[in-house]
């Protein structure tokens, strides 16, 4: 019993130390390696969703993708999955008025983000994770995923929707400065991040060049108009970035982190929905 014991934590030990390494960015794996990474990813492929816009006056352009390919990087170090090379071609027609903002036309972003998980899924993947920077994405993603049921496709997808139980979020309160209300976008918690992850590329003392607080122009209750982003906040900058600090961004990315490692795991660990996936097709009408 004890030789087995042995045994069994030296494999362990061994597929831990060659997971770690193995690159796990896509682009930095060689061709001989794929078999490898697929076997030790359990065919699982992140997609690391951003968008390039405006981050108020501090903030540079690419801050959503600066996000999650840092996010992607430090989780599948605790967790191995393949990431593929980040992606930007999202939804961001409301911020069109700023300079750097890149908005394809729609037909273009669905078809994009449609190829790019066929195109993984050829290459071996059964399971593609995204993780999304950006927060005009998720009504895109969310009508997205639920596509993937319109016919029989040879992967599942994730949408990857992080949370924070009631102890996080009273440490979060208590350690944060702004009004959370509408700290939505270069404010305080995404400028923060920033400072941890890359402050070579935050510029603090622009921060309180502009305003981030809402307008409240529109008055119009029951009623959704995609215009509503623009008039509470024209400048593209929702919150107070200059209340940001380095220490509150490494609180905030270690539990990002944290809960997607974990989240990569019981990903990997899933045997229902593809099951269930493969279920449904077979019972769809022809």
């Amino acid at each position: 019993m004890k030789n087995i014991v042995c045994i069994t934590a030296l494999l362990l030990s061994t597929v831990v130390a060659f997971s770690q390494s193995l690159h796990s960015r896509w682009d930095e794996l060689t061709a001989s390696e794929w078999p490898k990474a697929l076997a030790l990813s359990d065919s699982t492929c992140i997609l690391p969703f951003g968008i390039l816009e405006k981050h108020g006056p501090q903030g540079p352009i690419g801050s959503d993708l600066i996000k999650v390919r840092e996010f992607s990087a430090m989780a599948t170090k605790k967790e191995y999955a393949v990431v593929f090379p980040d992606y930007y071609f999202g939804q961001i027609y409301e911020a069109k008025q700023q300079p750097g903002t890149f908005a394809l036309p729609p037909s273009v972003v669905w078809d994009m983000l449609d190829a790019t998980c066929d195109e993984i899924a050829r290459n071996g993947f059964k399971k593609i994770i995204i993780v999304n920077g950006h927060g005009g994405n998720p009504n895109l993603i969310t009508y997205f995923a639920q596509t993937r049921l319109e016919k029989r496709r040879p992967y599942a997808l994730y949408f990857f929707q992080p949370s924070m139980d009631s102890a996080f979020r009273k440490k979060m309160l208590a350690e944060r400065k702004s009004d959370i209300s509408y700290d939505q976008h270069g404010g305080e918690s995404e400028t923060s991040m920033l400072l941890y992850l890359k402050p070579d590329v935050v510029k603090m003392d622009s921060a309180q060049n502009e305003s981030g607080k809402p307008l409240k122009r529109l008055h119009i209750q029951n009623a959704y108009t995609p215009i509503w982003w623009y008039a509470d906040y024209p400048n593209h900058y929702a919150g107070e970035g200059s209340m940001a600090t380095k220490e509150y961004g490494k609180l905030l990315v270690d539990q990002y982190v944290e809960t997607l490692a974990r989240t990569i795991k019981a990903i990997k660990a899933d045997k229902e929905t593809l099951a269930l996936q493969e279920e449904f097709y077979n019972r769809m009408l022809k």
